[in-house]
């Protein structure tokens, strides 16, 4: 990894399971091991395949892809939640995964120590956090529930808590999985113009979205996933224009196919 390089992967691919068989037994599971069965009940497929990247600092990185084509996969690998099955990766950087808000909560403690909490998960001291705590409290608007556990946090109220936590940071890295708005309609103007501040004070920005308007506007490069595999690699508005167009070319075919008639319908009258 040369000085300038953030993130690094090298032919990195990941293969998911699947087991088919929920009671699927410990004893099962041992006889066919020792007998060498084969395990009919699990399956396994390539969410990512051969990935070559590198990412430089003051990059702004869209990936884009449909439903299903390995997009968070891709940023999770890189956040460090998965790892690769073959391959290497290096990350050179604090990294700031906004992928699941909150998924560090411990719904029993209070608010205030879930805050203490998820900066440690960060990589935040307990001083480090002092010195934020007042901000993610007036920007979350939660203060007066600060001591109250979690648990009794409605869904929008841990939305907004963990949306605070996680965008009073300075990352090198910051990961964003469809996260340019959260909470209700008063908090996301708010929201959206807090992402980009933290968008402005990162040396690297990788963004999973649906939204081509948001990415064209944000990033510089795009990255086109399909089935795991990546399909294009280049400046973010001529990697979308080659997305839109294979997407549109699909479906023309596909509506083709829909109306051709029934050969066997077309013969039988």
């Amino acid at each position: 990894m040369s000085h300038e390089t953030v993130i690094a992967l090298q032919r990195v691919s990941l293969r998911f399971t699947t087991y088919n068989d929920k009671y699927y037994s410990l004893k099962r599971a041992c006889m066919d091991l020792f007998l060498r069965r084969e395990q009919s009940n699990q399956s396994s497929f390539w969410a990512i395949s051969g990935i070559d990247l590198d990412v430089r600092r003051g990059e702004r990185i869209g990936i884009l892809g449909a439903n299903g084509a390995g997009k968070s996969t891709l940023l999770r690998i890189i956040a460090g939640i998965y790892s690769p099955t073959s391959g290497r990766i290096a990350v050179n950087g604090r990294v700031a995964p906004l992928i699941e808000l909150g998924a560090g909560f411990n719904y029993e403690l209070s608010g205030e120590d879930n805050v203490y909490l998820n900066g440690a998960l960060l990589g935040f001291d307990r001083k480090q956090m002092r010195a934020r705590i007042d901000r993610i409290w007036d920007f979350s608007g939660l203060h007066e529930f600060a001591s109250l556990p979690l648990k009794y946090y409605s869904s929008g109220m841990l939305a907004r808590l963990s949306f605070a936590v996680a965008t009073e940071v300075d990352p090198d890295i910051l990961l964003l999985d469809e996260t340019l708005s959260v909470g209700d309609a008063s908090f996301k103007n708010r929201a959206r113009d807090r992402i980009m501040q933290v968008i402005d004070r990162s040396n690297v920005v990788v963004v999973v979205s649906h939204d081509m308007d948001a990415l064209s506007k944000i990033c510089t490069r795009g990255l086109w996933l399909d089935r795991g595999v990546l399909q294009a690699d280049g400046p973010i508005d001529r990697v979308i224009d080659a997305y839109i167009r294979h997407v549109g070319n699909s479906s023309t075919a596909e509506s083709a196919m829909a109306q051709e008639p029934d050969l066997a319908t077309a013969e039988a009258a």
